[in-house]
């Protein structure tokens, strides 16, 4: 198995999302999105797991896309990416000694841009033409 990017626990990944989807899940903003398209909690939960696991650990087991999943919900907008960033990178703070937090944060924060550029390129047309219907 490769050395892990980031130097944290499969018990503090699991943490971190448990305590991240609980606070995603109150948000006035992003609960409501988040709750229309999971139904399964746990199961939902266990997939962001192994997705940590396997961008930090190195870990096999994750399949998905999750720039496809993203730009498919069609209610994700590119300006929801700053808050769920910010809450995660709270939720990071935290849970983990600063330095683990931060690491994570900037992996998380590059994963994101990529998200959001899935998401923006669904509603342009080529060249960044805005797509208005």
């Amino acid at each position: 198995m490769p050395e892990p990017r980031i130097d944290v626990t499969p018990e503090q990944i699991a943490r971190v999302v448990a305590r991240f989807y609980e606070q995603v899940r109150a948000h006035p903003g992003l609960g409501p999105v988040f709750a229309r398209h999971v139904a399964d909690w746990p199961e939902h939960e266990a997939r962001i797991v192994s997705f940590w696991e396997s961008a930090i650990l190195g870990r096999p087991g994750y399949r998905g896309s999750p720039v496809t999943a993203h730009r498919d919900a069609r209610d994700v907008r590119p300006g929801m990416f700053a808050p769920w960033l910010a809450l995660f990178d709270m939720t990071l703070r935290e849970e983990l000694p600063p330095e683990t937090a931060a690491a994570w944060s900037d992996l998380a924060h590059r994963i994101g841009r990529t998200l959001r550029a899935g998401v923006t390129e669904r509603d342009t047309h080529p060249g960044g033409v805005p797509k208005l219907f």
